[in-house]
C-alpha cells in the first residue's frame, strides 16, 4: 500500500519522515503521551528514528496506516489506523501539548475515518477505538466522532512502560451516522 496524503482545512496528514525525528522525540517526552500510549518509556531519540522506519514498512505491508499530523508546517501529532485486517482497523492518536485543545485531533480523525471507510481508501467495515479509562480527553474525541461505546476491558491496555490499565472500547461502522454520542458515566 502506498502512503496517502490527507488534507483538511487546517491540517496535512502525511507519512512521518527523518525530518520529523527531533519533533517526535520532543513530543514523546510528554508525560501524558507516555502514560496513555504504547510509546516506549523512557523515550529515546533512537525510538523516534526507528518509528519513522517502521511506519514506512507498515504502509508497504498494508498492516497499518500512520500519518504525521501537521499544522502550520509543525508536527501536531500522530494518527493511525492500526491492526488492519478483515475489514477493520483501530484508530489511534496522540497530540503534542501545544496542539491540544484546538480541535485538531477531531479534524484529523475525521479525515482518517473518511479515508478508512471510503471505497477509494481502505473500504473498512468497522473502526475501533480504545483508550485508558482515566483518559477523558480521548473519550470526548471518540464521542464527538460518533463512536458507540461498547464496554470496559479490564487490565487490557499496556503502555510503553509495561503498566496495565483498564480500557474502554468503542466502535464505528461504515454506515453509522457519526453523530456525537452520549456514553454511560465512566467511573
Amino acid at each position: 500500500m502506498q502512503p496517502v496524503i490527507l488534507r483538511t482545512a487546517r491540517l496535512e496528514l502525511s507519512i512521518p519522515t527523518a525530518g520529523d525525528v527531533d519533533a517526535i522525540f520532543a513530543a514523546c517526552q510528554d508525560e501524558l503521551i507516555q502514560r496513555f500510549t504504547t510509546v516506549p518509556s523512557p523515550y529515546e531519540r533512537s525510538h523516534a528514528e526507528g518509528f519513522v522506519t517502521k511506519v514506512a514498512g507498515w504502509w508497504d505491508a498494508g498492516a497499518e496506516a500512520t500519518w504525521a499530523v501537521r499544522s502550520d508546517d509543525q508536527l501536531a501529532g500522530m494518527m493511525g489506523l492500526h491492526r488492519l485486517g478483515q475489514g477493520s482497523g483501530e484508530l489511534g492518536y496522540w497530540m503534542t501539548p501545544a496542539a491540544r485543545g484546538r480541535g485538531l485531533v477531531v479534524e484529523a480523525a475525521r479525515a482518517v475515518i473518511d479515508w478508512g471507510f471510503s471505497p477509494d481508501g481502505l473500504a473498512l467495515d468497522r473502526i475501533e477505538w480504545r483508550a485508558v479509562v482515566d483518559n477523558p480527553a480521548s473519550h470526548r474525541v471518540a464521542q464527538r466522532l460518533g463512536f458507540r461505546y461498547e464496554g470496559r476491558l479490564r487490565s487490557a491496555l499496556v503502555n510503553g512502560a509495561g503498566v496495565r490499565n483498564d480500557g474502554l472500547i468503542a466502535g464505528l461502522l461504515a454506515d453509522d451516522d457519526r453523530a456525537p454520542q452520549s456514553w454511560p458515566a465512566i467511573d
